[in-house]
């Protein structure tokens, strides 16, 4: 087996680097592994289809030499054909059918052989060039004398010498299959098999003769001295290594105390053998034949059988006995008819006929095997077939579900517990190597959670070499994100054993590989289990604070700095997910270096621990009472921390003025970087925030994070710069502080709070003149959480009621933003009287900021009489003589119309909508002004393109919608041509669905567009596109079925 630390060695070893075409002391065959790939050497070894190397290599000197050659030579019985010389056939049948345009057919012969490639001859896996083709064979066969005696198998109880000597180098395929033999040749052949097959029954009388003889001592021995028959456990040389290795006997030793009665034999049994004397497996090496018990029976008593009173010769009663059917003939006769009397025996018992059970049992209930096949691993004497079982263990099932993939898992750390660390890394690890780019993914996922589950039973020097490597290259080649997912969590595991420091970095780079993947599952699990394993080690190297969380600090800056063009939201989002997964970790830090941490002891009652205390952790190992150790320690650290913060200060706590003087000041500059209009942003820093204030606790947020906030945005009328405005209240700092630090606690006073510095924002913004971006931002994060709504509703009142117009301005277009979010009983009793107050401002410009939220309540509220209301409100505006000529008014409510009209009651629409749009387009034909009569007449066409996605009525369509936009068509005539062209071919082909009656029943809504505008008007349409003023918003809307 080659040696684990060097990856290649591994493969090389413990898969195909084998001598090629040599034969071993016992006479096996082993092939050479003439493909590099693990995949392709699958088929040499166990494939779930039963195609087993070993059922290649029958262990034929358990066989009879006599009995395998009557077998091979006999004309009437053909010898079954082997595994490997199907494959090989089944490649020359395959390349015969293409070649003579059986092609259909050679396509149903490769489906039936989905476990081949028959484009590569190595995939056959004999270690010989690819013959010739069938037809070649064919016409080549009459030029050989095969005999049966030709085909004698080499892998016969001969000795290494002896082969040498009296053989040539005979084959699975002799050469005679390429160049013609001579008949000399063959009488040679003939003459030195006939040597050999003397020679072999010598060998096997003086066998005889030695196993009667041993036996007859062992009987001696146990009626003269009584002493129990011990079976030798171990081989001296092998076993003595292994114990050296694990430090215990991996072979239970067959003189157990249990057995306390004297096992002997009789003589009779000796005579009695029902065992043919040909028939006796002689060609089993000498060693492994005096491990074997002996084929006569034997107990725990004296066995005696009652002799008959005849006078038969033994001849004739062995003769007689013959006419029984018993087959100890064959392989499993062989093991049938050897009862094992000890421990050891039962292992190599077990080591023999797995091989052959294994294929032959359904894939569904191999796991019932993993027992059997682990306990024969674990206690076997012979490394090659420990290894071969524990290859057959992980090449049980062909594609293992979970299930099946833990019971695998639970063996092989059973496995790892019973022998140590050193035959786990020679033994399991090679295994695990073998199959890590295996083409079934569940296979990978068992090499990724083997890694994780031998970690604790690994030598540390591999665990943190080997092993790490391999998970390396797993998470940056797999595909799966399955056995990525899996791999990650096993690289947690890893990071909660591994102690050498130099391989800190590496964690790094694969923490930021890990967070970077592509897959959500697999950065779940690292944030669930790898980044909180990592932040320990970490902890104990002295670099939480040194090194991670400043480092991520400075991607996060780096980003900032390089994305004023565009910013990288996902790569933000990773790094920022990062430093809150690792809050636990440095909150825990800070208690365990604290001043009162030697005073942390557990005595007495233990104080109660709040549910909400802390946020909801995403993992257990996110769990500060985890890390800490226990939740009554956690309990007794946190009374002392609250105590220390409000009575006794800071001084000397170097981990918590590190929290106070670097991260929070470097943290609240970042917020000020980033763009206050991307809402995933402000959300994110918002979540952080929050977990940083509720983990550091209610006194830490008071005292350390909000005075650091209130001095930077320092809210006082005095800062008010009517020209510029308060430049950091415009930033992401007013929405972050607001929906991150004060919403952290609900007491009333934090409430109030919040309050207070809402209608402080909205104030000084107001009065400067500066964006309302920020408020916007606080509102849209709040105004997602319905706990929130009375508290904006109660803020925008205080603008409602503001002396300044400005301000009240500011609170009437804020409640367009709350409308849609907020319920109708709250809409109908707090909403809409205020904007019926602010309708009736006596200045106009807060009248017209109304008119937005009215359209809004339109497009979402279903309450009737609530409707009616607005209703007349927007009809006052539209209708009341002192608004004829306001324009300003006039513009706010059309694109309102079109913002809503599509999305609002088909009623509302139909009865006044519509017809006010016709009334305005009307008037507008009368403006005086060219530049506000084209600003109209586009917002005019925005509309109409909006509502043209929704069914209209004949009347309403002869009535007001051709109508108006006939109107419409008379202002762009003048001003804008290319409009013109198409409310021209609308109108036309409106005009042409009119009379002909075909326009479509309201069901289904069907788009008015679909049949207003023809194809070639829509190309004209998106040509001039670019050309146009019409917003993005509107056109997107203009050839679309409403939804």
């Amino acid at each position: 087996m080659g040696a684990p630390g060097i990856p290649g060695a591994a493969g090389i070893g413990g898969a195909g680097g084998r001598e090629p075409s040599t034969t071993s002391g016992g006479g096996q065959l082993n092939r050479a592994g003439s493909i590099s790939t693990l995949d392709s050497l699958d088929f040499a070894r166990y494939s779930d289809d039963g195609n087993r190397e070993t059922d290649e290599r029958v262990a034929e000197h358990e066989v009879p030499l006599q009995e395998r050659k009557n077998y091979k030579s006999s004309p009437e019985i053909q010898e079954p054909i082997k595994p490997l010389e199907k494959r090989a056939l089944n490649f020359l049948v395959n390349e015969f059918l293409l070649k003579n345009n059986y092609k259909l057919t050679s396509i149903t012969f490769s489906d039936e052989n989905d476990d081949q490639d028959f484009e590569l001859w190595d995939d056959v896996g004999l270690n010989i060039p690819k013959p010739p083709d069938l037809l070649q064979l064919y016409r080549d066969f009459g030029n050989h004398q095969v005999t049966g005696k030709d085909l004698v198998d080499v892998a016969s109880g001969v000795e290494e010498d002896e082969l040498e000597a009296l053989t040539p180098v005979l084959g699975n395929l002799p050469p005679s299959l390429e160049t013609p033999q001579t008949v000399e040749n063959s009488l040679l052949v003939q003459k030195l098999e006939d040597k050999i097959s003397l020679l072999n029954s010598e060998k096997w009388s003086l066998m005889e003769q030695i196993r009667r003889l041993e036996s007859e001592m062992d009987f001696l021995k146990n009626e003269h001295f009584a002493i129990p028959v011990v079976c030798d456990s171990v081989q001296p040389s092998l076993d003595h290594k292994d114990s050296e290795d694990t430090g215990q006997n991996p072979v239970i030793n067959s003189s157990d105390k249990e057995k306390d009665k004297d096992i002997h034999l009789s003589k009779s049994d000796e005579v009695d053998s029902s065992i043919p004397k040909e028939n006796f497996p002689s060609s089993l090496p000498r060693r492994e034949r005096e491990e074997m018990p002996s084929s006569s029976p034997s107990s725990k008593n004296t066995v005696h059988f009652d002799k008959p009173n005849r006078k038969l010769s033994p001849a004739f009663h062995q003769a007689l006995l013959s006419f029984c059917r018993m087959s100890a003939d064959s392989r499993l006769g062989s093991e049938v008819s050897r009862i094992a009397d000890s421990e050891k025996s039962v292992m190599l018992m077990l080591g023999r006929c797995l091989p052959h059970i294994v294929p032959n049992v359904l894939l569904a209930k191999r796991e019932e095997l993993i027992p059997l096949i682990l306990c024969t691993a674990c206690l076997h004497p012979e490394p090659k077939e420990r290894d071969q079982l524990l290859h057959i263990l992980f090449n049980l099932i062909k594609r293992p579900d979970d299930e099946q993939r833990q019971m695998i898992l639970t063996g092989c750390v059973a496995f790892a517990r019973h022998v140590g660390p050193t035959r786990v890394e020679a033994e399991l690890l090679p295994q695990c190597w073998e199959q890590i780019n295996h083409k079934y993914p569940e296979r990978r996922l068992l090499v990724a959670e083997s890694c994780g589950a031998l970690a604790p039973h690994l030598p540390k020097e591999i665990r943190s070499s080997l092993v790490l490597s391999m998970l390396q290259q797993m998470l940056m080649e797999d595909k799966a994100d399955l056995v990525r997912e899996a791999v990650i969590k096993s690289l947690g595991i890893i990071m909660g054993y591994i102690d050498d420091p130099d391989k800190y970095q590496q964690g790094f780079e694969l923490l930021l590989s890990a967070l970077g993947d592509p897959s959500e599952r697999v950065v779940s699990a690292t944030h669930q289990v790898f980044l909180p394993a990592y932040a320990a080690w970490t902890t104990e190297l002295g670099n939480l604070q040194s090194h991670l969380i400043p480092t991520l600090l400075n991607k996060i800056e780096k980003l900032l700095r390089e994305g004023e063009h565009g910013l990288d939201e996902h790569k933000l989002h990773m790094y920022l997910s990062a430093l809150q997964s690792l809050i636990p970790s440095l909150f825990a830090l800070v208690l365990q270096n604290a001043p009162f941490s030697s005073k942390a002891k557990l005595h007495g009652e233990v104080p109660q621990i709040e549910v909400t205390r802390f946020p909801r952790p995403m993992s257990p190992l996110q769990d500060v009472s985890t890390i800490i150790g226990s939740r009554e320690q956690l309990a007794v650290l946190l009374q002392l921390y609250d105590y220390q913060l409000e009575h006794e200060g800071t001084t000397g706590w170097e981990t918590l003025l590190w929290v106070v003087n670097q991260l929070l000041p470097q943290l609240i500059e970042i917020v000020g970087k980033i763009n206050v209009t991307s809402t995933a942003c402000v959300h994110e820093f918002s979540r952080f925030f929050w977990r940083l204030c509720r983990t550091f606790g209610k006194i830490f947020t008071n005292t350390k994070v909000k005075p650091q906030f209130q001095e930077i945005l320092r809210l006082s009328e005095e800062n008010i710069d009517s020209s510029a405005g308060n430049g950091v209240l415009t930033k992401a700092t007013v929405p972050i502080y607001a929906t991150g630090v004060l919403t952290c606690y609900i007491q009333e006073e934090d409430r109030k709070l919040l309050v207070g510095f809402l209608e402080d924002v909205m104030t000084l913004l107001s009065l400067s003149h500066a964006p309302l971006d920020s408020l916007k931002a606080s509102f849209v994060e709040l105004g997602a959480n319905p706990a929130y709504h009375e508290l904006l509703l109660t803020v925008l009142w205080y603008g409602v009621v503001h002396t300044s117009a400005l301000v009240r301005c500011t609170a009437a277009r804020m409640f367009e933003l709350l409308v849609k979010g907020v319920n109708e009983t709250l809409v109908a009793q707090r909403v809409v009287p205020a904007l019926i107050t602010l309708s009736s401002d006596p200045e106009i410009s807060v009248r017209i900021a109304t008119i937005p939220a009215f359209g809004t309540i339109m497009e979402t509220v279903i309450q009737r009489e609530l409707l009616e209301r607005v209703k007349m409100q927007l009809a006052s505006f539209l209708e009341d003589p002192q608004y004829q000529d306001q324009y300003s008014l006039h513009t706010e409510i059309i694109k309102t119309f079109g913002r809503v009209g599509p999305n609002a009651e088909p009623r509302f629409r139909d009865e006044f909508v519509i017809p006010h749009l016709h009334k305005l387009a009307l008037v507008n034909n009368l403006q005086i002004v060219d530049s506000k009569r084209l600003d109209i007449a586009t917002h005019l066409f925005e509309a109409y393109s909006a509502l043209s996605c929704c069914f209209i009525s004949e009347d309403l369509m002869v009535n007001h919608f051709l109508p108006g936009l006939r109107c419409l068509r008379t202002d762009m005539e003048h001003l804008s041509p290319e409009h013109e062209v198409i409310l021209s071919s609308m109108i036309k082909e409106c005009e042409q669905k009119v009379e002909n009656k075909t326009v479509q029943e309201p069901q289904g809504s069907m788009s008015i567009a679909a049949s207003l505008v023809s194809e070639d008007t829509k190309t004209k349409f998106l040509n001039k596109m670019g050309q146009l003023t019409t917003s993005g918003a509107m056109l997107a809307n203009v050839f679309q079925r409403k939804k």
